[in-house]
């Protein structure tokens, strides 16, 4: 048996390219670093730096025409040392080891279920494939383990499909699978990326409390150094395809080396205040919105004659005040109706009763002319900055869209404008004749923003706009926007289920739980001194960037009133 001071996993000295017909392209350089039983070792490092290409490469998964071009994976997990480079990446011992001892939990918990396969199967298959059991021993250990997971009702849940789940649960659902064979280690990419802080505190309390009963080595790969503050042992910083700097956590965090360490840390470290420059609204502004008692429910109909068997309340008697130049935060987990009162506002969808005044217009009453009018005025940034931009359309011609279509500009006045935006957003107006996946995650985002901001409006509702970024890019484009809202006036309603953000960002916030808000008023307020339970959950589950402050914070649970 491995010794506690011995490795389970060596990575040394990995390279990795991808051939292309200019040559090799090099993506991983010389990368170095092991992982030990019952310890948690988080990898970290911008969109780009290798991490996730690391991890797949110790499971022998890259893709061609990916290879491994030096360097050796050493698993050692019973004093048997097994070069997992050296093994053919479609033969039997690595699909032994796949799952079976080295298990792997993905970030999009969606494409990685089968939607055609209820979890169960799943879950039964992979049981089947590595421990020698029937198929109702492999059953009951699949309701076992959905029961560790803490899934209601596991006997059920186990016959039920993927998207019958919840984000959340989905999620627990991969990580119940990936612990069926009870792995010796288990390597989890961004596995709460997409979660709400409650979802994904109660997910990192699971994995410790499974890591601590198996004795399970983890690879955590993660950007949110909250959660490296909260579970990290070991830290691995990487950057560009190579590690600049691995150490014990409380070294990491409390004397960094590395500049590139140093820059992650400082912008986490931003983002625990309010922003420096930010210009408040007057006291005595006129609001430029007001929405009362703003209700939509979605009715689901079924049979021959659509008759409605069921009805969501997803925005439930809603009411705020804007002012002219103040930013609104708007919290709360999945489904609590954030994204459905933006979209309200902006009449994407038609709410079913409730008052929207923007600057005196009644915009419930409004025809469709009335409509696109304020919609120039109303503009939205999306969450997702590669979904929102037509990959078929030159970054000139995604600017210029919303000027063209409302017949602003043309011809040379229409590129000198394009021009004009990109530079306001930071970006060269050289690089207008690109395509959306020529840039960054950032830079694509500053392209949102940039059409956005193209017909001067008055009001943006961003919709989490920087959940896909990095945190130091999620800084550089809360200053852009706090620098566009200080030139223009503008006013925001700002979509987040990230607290730090919304205390960089907002001048006031509103929690919403269930299609209702809970509380409301400013940041600071909300934040030091909570009134509402589900609020004082919300806070207590935010992971703290502190390493000594690991532990010391009580979590609420809030369990709604029936």
């Amino acid at each position: 048996m491995a010794t506690d001071m011995q490795p389970i996993l060596q990575i040394q000295d990995l390279n990795l390219g991808f051939s292309m017909r200019q040559g090799v392209f090099d993506v991983l350089h010389g990368i170095s670093f092991d992982l030990h039983r019952g310890k948690t070792t988080c990898v970290v490092g911008e969109s780009g730096s290798g991490k996730s290409v690391t991890a797949r490469t110790i499971l022998n998964m890259v893709p061609p025409p990916g290879k491994i071009n030096g360097g050796r994976i050493l698993f050692n997990p019973d004093g048997t040392e097994i070069d997992l480079t050296a093994l053919d990446p479609r033969g039997p011992a690595i699909r032994q080891i796949r799952g079976g001892r080295i298990a792997m939990i993905f970030q999009e918990p969606m494409s990685s279920l089968s939607p055609v396969h209820t979890i169960g199967s799943q879950i039964i298959e992979a049981i089947r494939l590595h421990r020698d059991v029937s198929k109702k021993e492999a059953r009951d250990l699949a309701i076992e383990v959905l029961k560790q997971v803490e899934i209601p009702n596991p006997d059920k849940a186990v016959d039920r499909y993927a998207f019958e789940f919840s984000g959340g649960m989905r999620q627990r659902a991969m990580i119940a699978m990936a612990l069926s064979c009870r792995p010796d280690v288990l390597i989890a990419d961004e596995p709460t990326t997409a979660l709400d802080v409650t979802t994904q505190a109660e997910i990192l309390d699971l994995m410790k409390n499974l890591q601590t009963e198996l004795g399970m080595a983890i690879m955590f790969i993660t950007h949110d150094m909250g959660v490296v503050a909260e579970i990290a042992d070991e830290v691995v910083v990487m950057e560009k395809g190579h590690v600049v700097e691995q150490g014990d956590i409380h070294q990491i965090f409390e004397a960094p080396q590395h500049p590139y360490t140093q820059k992650l840390l400082n912008a986490v470290r931003r983002l625990e205040e309010p922003a420096a420059a930010k210009v408040r609204p007057a006291g005595d502004s006129g609001n430029i919105l007001r929405v009362e008692n703003l209700q939509l429910r979605f009715e689901k109909k079924e049979g021959f004659f659509q008759r409605v068997t069921d009805v969501t309340k997803a925005v439930d008697g809603v009411s705020f005040d804007l002012k002219q130049g103040e930013a609104l935060g708007i919290v709360g987990e999945s489904g609590s109706g954030k994204t459905t009162v933006g979209r309200c506002i902006a009449r994407v969808y038609d709410p079913n009763a409730g008052v929207i005044d923007y600057a005196g217009r009644d915009l419930m009453a409004a025809n469709k002319n009335q409509l696109r009018d304020t919609r120039k005025q109303i503009r939205m940034i999306f969450q997702d900055p590669f979904a929102s931009l037509n990959p078929r359309m030159t970054v000139k011609q995604i600017i210029a869209e919303p000027l063209i279509v409302n017949g602003i500009a043309r011809g040379q006045e229409l590129e000198d404008r394009v021009a004009k935006l990109l530079t306001e957003v930071g970006l060269d107006p050289g690089m207008m004749e690109r395509y959306p996946h020529a840039f960054s995650g950032g830079q694509r985002q500053r392209i949102v923003v940039a059409r956005a901001i193209a017909l001067e409006p008055r009001l943006v509702i961003a919709d989490e706009p920087t959940s896909a970024l990095d945190v130091s890019i999620r800084t550089q484009v809360l200053d852009l926007l706090l620098k566009l809202q200080a030139e223009m006036g503008l006013s925001f309603i700002f979509i987040s289920h990230d607290m730090a953000v919304i205390r960089y960002f907002c001048d006031r916030v509103a929690v919403m739980y269930r299609g209702k808000i809970v509380e409301i008023g400013e940041t600071e307020e909300i934040i030091t001194n909570p009134q509402h339970p589900y609020t004082k959950a919300l806070l207590s589950s935010v992971p703290i960037p502190d390493p000594k402050l690991r532990g010391t914070r009580q979590r609420h649970r809030y369990v709604a009133e029936t």
